[in-house]
């Protein structure tokens, strides 16, 4: 996983691989750790128009190349991306 990909593979407890698009990363100082927004490739919308969007962080090799996609792991966590996410949404409405 690296900042400005467009596309990760995710590997599931049972070892299947399933493509994502990357909806968006970025880096928070509070928790010091880099997260992601993503969602399955060739996803429809349900009938309210909504996408399941999944959330992880991650931590990039030495080399600056893939990493990690690791939980999300408290609440305070989980507040702050749905407040990046609820940001983003509002921003690409108003283009």
């Amino acid at each position: 996983m690296e900042h400005g990909e467009k596309h990760i593979t995710v590997i599931d407890e049972e070892g299947n691989e399933q493509l994502f698009e990357v909806l968006f990363t970025f880096e928070s100082e509070e928790f010091g750790k880099s997260y992601v927004l993503y969602f399955p490739v060739g996803s429809e919308e349900d009938e309210n128009e909504e996408i399941e969007i999944h959330a992880s962080s991650f931590i990039q090799n030495e080399e600056g190349e893939e990493g990690d996609l690791q939980p999300i792991e408290t609440e305070e966590e989980w507040d702050m991306i749905e407040e990046m996410l609820n940001t983003f949404l509002d921003e690409q409405e108003e283009e």
